[in-house]
């Protein structure tokens, strides 16, 4: 059975086009998050939320507005911000938990958020914003 060449071409050119569309909604848009020095420039939603979830406001028991400063006129928080220190010192945190990790415990190839991480902010945090800040009470 032999196809007209009109519709070969119709066929190879939608095809094209799905698979076009196919890779642009599998891959996450560039810089999609501002001002992200310490995780990758194209991370995901979904793996981003899970760190800020799991490792910050779990590993350290505090919210989004602890280091995100909200936005002038306005209760939404100003992700990309830089005004407050303790997102500075998050971000000191995550450098020194990734090294710790790669010098003694030889891991490679892994990201903050893990779950093969042997040492992660609740190792010393245990839920608390200071490490050691329940143990002074």
């Amino acid at each position: 059975m032999n196809m007209p060449v009109g519709k070969k071409y119709f066929v190879v050119a939608l095809l094209g086009v799905v698979v076009t569309v196919a890779i642009a909604a599998t891959t996450p848009p560039e810089g999609e998050f501002k001002n992200l020095k310490v995780l990758p420039k194209n991370i995901s939603s979904k793996t981003l939320s899970k760190i800020m979830v799991d490792d910050f406001e779990d590993g350290l028991g505090v919210s989004c507005g602890f280091c995100h400063v909200e936005q002038k006129d306005s209760h939404r928080l100003d992700y990309a911000s830089d005004e407050k220190p303790e997102k500075q010192i998050a971000r000191i945190m995550m450098r020194m938990t990734t090294g710790i990790n790669k010098k003694y415990f030889k891991l490679t190839h892994y990201q903050i958020g893990d779950s093969v991480l042997a040492i992660t902010c609740v190792t010393c945090h245990n839920g608390q914003p200071r490490p050691g800040e329940s143990d002074a009470q």
